[in-house]
């Protein structure tokens, strides 16, 4: 584990985020009392969704470019009163 003051970790901050990024930690500190520990995070694992699994499992019933209300009662659409 790599151990950084404030102002050694910011102006050395490209640095230590690459050895983060290489799974190491970086324990930050105040005075050379622990303030913060910079961790690597877990990447979550592989998207296992298939393309295409969902294909004919939706019925469209309605004209998708339609709006599903009267433009009539759409208060946005009146003009305004003068």
């Amino acid at each position: 584990m790599k151990v950084a003051n404030i102002a050694e970790f910011k102006n050395h901050l490209s640095e230590y985020l690459a050895a983060v990024a290489d799974g190491e930690e970086v324990e930050i500190r105040k005075r050379n009392a622990p303030l913060a520990r910079v961790v690597p995070i877990r990447s979550p694992g592989r998207n296992r969704t298939v393309l295409g699994c969902g294909a004919g499992t939706v019925m469209v019933k309605a004209d998708l470019t339609e709006p599903m209300i009267p433009s009539e009662d759409w208060e946005m659409l009146q003009a305004e009163p003068s």
